[in-house]
């Protein structure tokens, strides 16, 4: 089966027929501005050398090896056979905060739609690596075991939104004891081994009123795994937008008073669950600020041994349509544009 390595440099074919376009108008054009000073019967005579096909040979030998020089850098390849080989990496669990204090506008567009981008491009920087995501609020819950599919978990991830759990509040110490679950800690069938090659994530806005965060943080980091935290929001707070059920804002979230509930970023707790962890602490004030450095404590995970799985080996094809873009633009420049009357090739065709 065919595919291609690259295919978004397909893409470019389309400036093709583009470029055919303009020629075929410049050809056009220059045709006309000919007709103003003869007739078109009497091209043969003025130009006795002009070629009414060669011109159109040439530009289709160059548009041809620009489409085979697009198809070479795309790098078509073939599967050959398929091999077996382990697959290493490391576990990664998500915490990702749902409660309605993450609809705050402090980030834009909102809290939980910064916090998507963050385990978006979180996930873009893994390779090999399984991936887990628990949502919380006042509970939590697994919505994505831990897999290696992250096409499933964006897909699960963009279905996210605050409704999900309907008790309300912020369980961080309940989402990380889900996190270890998800990572396979308690389970009966498996035994658990305690090695440094996992980790959890938590993002949230650091609001915890549920339980003791730091204590579930601990025991995490006693058996190995690390728990590093993201921190949504700004420490100067804002309003919690309210919505109707077509999605329209009717004001903000306010208390028994009426006064306007103000979410604040908690950065002191988040920091706290980071240093029992045994992990690092980092604000999401823009989507990639201390991105690098949980990248960078990810990568330092030991690798695992998942398990034996089957590969496609594939072989790379590029040569073959990069050899016929050489053979066109080798003809294009032998093959002239006019017609060479030293040569008589009539008669020499005619020839006994």
């Amino acid at each position: 089966m065919l595919h291609f390595q690259h295919s978004q440099y397909l893409w470019l074919l389309l400036a093709v027929p583009v470029l055919l376009a303009v020629w075929l108008l410049m050809r056009h054009l220059r045709r006309r501005r000919l007709l103003r000073f003869a007739d078109d019967s009497m091209f043969g005579r003025l130009i006795p050398d002009e070629s009414s096909w060669r011109p159109v040979f040439k530009m289709s030998l160059c548009l041809l090896a620009m489409a085979f020089l697009i198809v070479a850098l795309a790098n078509p390849q073939r599967g050959s056979k398929m091999v077996k080989g382990e697959r290493m990496g490391s576990d990664l669990a998500i915490c990702l905060d749902i409660s309605n204090s993450m609809m705050a506008e402090d980030l834009q567009p909102n809290r939980l739609e910064r916090a998507k981008r963050v385990v978006t491009n979180l996930m873009s920087k893994m390779a090999g690596d399984r991936v887990s995501l628990v949502v919380f609020a006042g509970s939590s819950y697994v919505q994505m075991p831990l897999t290696n599919d992250y096409s499933a978990t964006r897909l699960f991830l963009d279905q996210i939104d605050c409704n999900l759990i309907s008790s309300q509040g912020t369980a961080i110490g309940d989402a990380i004891d889900k996190a270890m679950a998800s990572l396979g800690y308690g389970d009966e069938d498996h035994e658990w081994v305690k090695t440094n090659s996992r980790a959890i994530i938590v993002i949230s806005d650091g609001e915890n009123f549920e339980d003791d965060a730091v204590g579930a943080a601990s025991r995490a980091a006693d058996e190995g795994v690390m728990v590093c935290t993201i921190g949504m929001g700004m420490p100067d707070g804002a309003p919690i937008p309210v919505y109707n059920r077509a999605g329209q804002r009717t004001g903000y979230k306010q208390d028994g008073e009426g006064n306007v509930v103000m979410t604040h970023l908690n950065e002191s707790m988040l920091t706290d669950i980071a240093h029992a962890g045994k992990g690092v602490y980092v604000r999401a004030g823009s989507v990639n600020a201390g991105f690098d450095e949980i990248v960078k404590r990810i990568s330092k995970l030991d690798k695992d041994n998942m398990e034996e799985a089957l590969f496609a080996e594939y072989e790379s094809q590029y040569q073959y349509p990069l050899v016929a873009a050489l053979v066109c633009l080798i003809l294009e420049v032998l093959f002239f544009e006019r017609r060479n009357r030293k040569i008589d090739w009539k008669g020499f065709l005619s020839r006994d």
